[in-house]
């Protein structure tokens, strides 16, 4: 028997190539691939079911958490930034503050079906690094009996304006919801839909002070596959506690202009992460002036510097490694400097172990994944829990 090589398997697939090929055309009806129809899964799974009676729920009636400065005017009601940050900010900020990143709407309901009818702001609903759900899309969540946040259900944009069911079925019980907005678009408008007959609660923001978060688009969420997946969302859910959003996707650059806004926050924490767009210069430059600006304003709250995370194949990229080795002693020189002045209530995270070490916890390098998400939430938990008590 003569064995078949790799070369006589190639010249086997071929022939049956050429074969498969001359029976086509031979034979019309062959032409007739099945894929020319949705299969009665793909057909299943794109296809909405018949709206029922609804009783809708503007969210803009009652508000939504993560909305800072809500005395101020916005320029557009879901906006993270008020009008007067425009034209102080840069214009890159600005457009970015446009997103809905880190705003949550919480009510409760008894209803065994929930709908939404969401309006975005951007055409495009997806972007290289992250899903239609992730950029454009709403993140449902409910407190089980113990109390604990847990993952309901999502939306799946297809078109600027959706108005879809987001999970039906559901076990019988009043509880308390939390829908997170999308990631990387801005909402238009946002009603919540329920059954006529079905209880409905408005849960309006609550009061206590917010975790505040100054980064970069780490901070801002990509790549999250949904929009509660976020390290920000993870750890709100967590720590049971009020967050505000402000990451900048490329432009979390430790600036002035943010600091102006951030200081009229009464934060319980500020959290400044924005080493990722930075490097060592511009580190050494920035940092103590903004920490100072914020601990000029707020004298009692605490703030935590974090160190940028390692790419995660930094590893086999020397030139890459080198630059997070030099922010890192760039943050932790700066440190140093401000307690040396007895600047107080100052935290510090390290960077090496937000990702983890086994090269699994980012989309593309830079960006986390979920997993990369879930691992960052972990090492910040303790450090702003430390830095909440008495808070």
């Amino acid at each position: 028997m003569v064995p078949i090589t790799s070369f006589s398997r190639l010249a086997l697939l071929s022939a049956g190539l050429v074969l498969a090929s001359a029976t086509l055309a031979q034979d019309p009806a062959a032409k007739k691939s099945p894929t020319t129809a949705p299969t009665a899964s793909a057909a299943a799974a794109t296809k909405q079911p018949v709206e029922p009676p609804l009783a809708w729920h503007d969210v803009t009636t009652w508000g939504v958490e993560g909305r800072a400065w809500p005395e101020l005017e916005r320029k557009r009601w879901f906006d993270r930034l008020p009008a007067v940050a425009d034209g102080r900010v840069t214009t890159a900020v600005w457009n970015l503050s446009r997103d809905s990143a880190g705003l949550m709407v919480r009510f409760k309901t008894d209803a065994t079906v929930i709908w939404a009818d969401s309006t975005v702001l951007k055409e495009k609903l997806n972007g290289a690094n992250m899903t239609p759900i992730g950029a454009s899309g709403l993140d449902l969540y409910a407190r089980d009996e113990n109390g604990v946040w847990r993952w309901v259900g999502v939306s799946r944009p297809d078109k600027k304006t959706t108005r879809q069911e987001i999970i039906a079925g559901l076990a019988p019980g009043f509880r308390e919801y939390a829908v997170y907005l999308p990631l990387y678009n801005g909402v238009e408008k946002l009603s919540l839909g329920v059954p006529p007959d079905a209880k409905f609660e408005a849960l309006a923001p609550r009061t206590e002070k917010p975790i505040v978060f100054y980064g970069t688009s780490i901070t801002h969420g990509a790549s999250a596959s949904r929009p509660g997946m976020v390290h920000t969302a993870i750890l709100g859910r967590r720590l049971d506690r009020p967050v505000v959003n402000l990451g900048f996707s490329g432009n979390g650059r430790m600036d002035a202009a943010v600091g102006e806004l951030l200081v009229k926050i009464d934060a319980a924490v500020f959290v400044i992460d924005c080493l990722p767009n930075m490097v060592a210069e511009a580190v050494r430059e920035k940092c103590i002036p903004l920490v100072k600006q914020l601990r000029a304003a707020r004298p009692e709250t605490p703030i935590v510097l974090v160190e940028d995370r390692r790419n995660t194949n930094s590893w086999i990229l020397p030139k890459r490694n080198q630059h997070h080795t030099d922010n890192h002693a760039a943050l932790r020189e700066c440190f140093e400097k401000l307690q040396a002045e007895g600047v107080k209530g100052l935290f510090y995270i390290f960077g090496d172990d937000l990702l983890g070490h086994d090269a699994e916890g980012a989309t593309d390098g830079s960006h986390p994944n979920d997993l990369g998400f879930v691992r960052q939430a972990d090492v910040m938990e303790p450090v702003i829990r430390a830095a909440l008590k008495g808070r």
